[in-house]
C-alpha cells in the first residue's frame, strides 16, 4: 500500500470520527427535542384538562356534583388509557389549571412531575420562582422536591413558632 494511500485511508478515518460525532449529537440533540415536545404536549393536555374540569364544575372549589362528575370521568378513562387519570391526578390537573391559569407561561422544559410539585407551593411568587430555577438549571424532579419540602417545613415551624435562624 502506498503512503499516499495510507494518508487517504487516515484522512477517511479522521472524517468518519467527525461524522459519528456529528451523528451522535445530532441523534442525542434530537431525540432530547422529541421526547420534551412529546413531555409537554402531555403537560398541555392536562392543563388544558384541569381547565375544562373548572369549565364543568362552574368553579366551585369542592361542589358535590364535581367530586362526583371527577370519579365517573376518572373510572372511564382509566379504562380507555390505563393509569394516569386517577381521581387524585384529576384533582391535580384541576389545580394546575387553577395556578397556572396563563398556558404560553409554562416551561416546556419541565415534566408533568415537575409541574405536580410547583403546585404544592402555595405562594405564586415563590412557585414561578421554582418554575424558572428548575427549567433554567435543568433541575431533576427529585430535587425540586426537596426545594419545596424544605419551604413548606420552614413555613410550618414558622406558624408553629418554632423556627430558629
Amino acid at each position: 500500500m502506498s503512503r499516499i494511500m495510507k494518508k487517504e485511508i487516515e484522512s477517511i478515518v479522521v472524517d468518519d470520527s467527525n461524522l459519528y460525532e456529528f451523528s451522535r449529537k445530532l441523534i442525542i440533540n434530537s431525540r432530547k427535542i422529541v421526547y420534551q415536545t412529546a413531555n409537554f404536549q402531555m403537560v398541555e393536555t392536562y392543563w388544558r384538562i384541569g381547565e375544562k374540569i373548572v369549565e364543568e364544575q362552574g368553579g366551585e372549589i369542592y361542589a358535590k356534583y364535581g367530586e362526583n362528575l371527577l370519579k365517573e370521568v376518572s373510572a372511564r378513562l382509566s379504562v380507555e388509557f390505563g393509569k394516569g387519570f386517577t381521581y387524585v391526578n384529576l384533582t391535580n390537573m384541576r389545580k394546575f389549571y387553577l395556578q397556572f391559569q396563563n398556558i404560553y407561561a409554562l416551561r416546556k422544559e419541565l415534566s408533568w412531575t415537575h409541574y405536580r410539585s410547583l403546585i404544592r407551593v402555595e405562594n405564586p411568587k415563590a412557585r414561578e420562582v421554582y418554575m424558572n430555577e428548575a427549567a433554567d438549571n435543568a433541575w431533576s424532579t427529585r430535587f425540586l422536591d426537596e426545594q419545596v419540602d424544605r419551604e413548606i417545613k420552614q413555613i410550618r415551624s414558622l406558624m408553629n413558632g418554632d423556627y430558629k435562624m
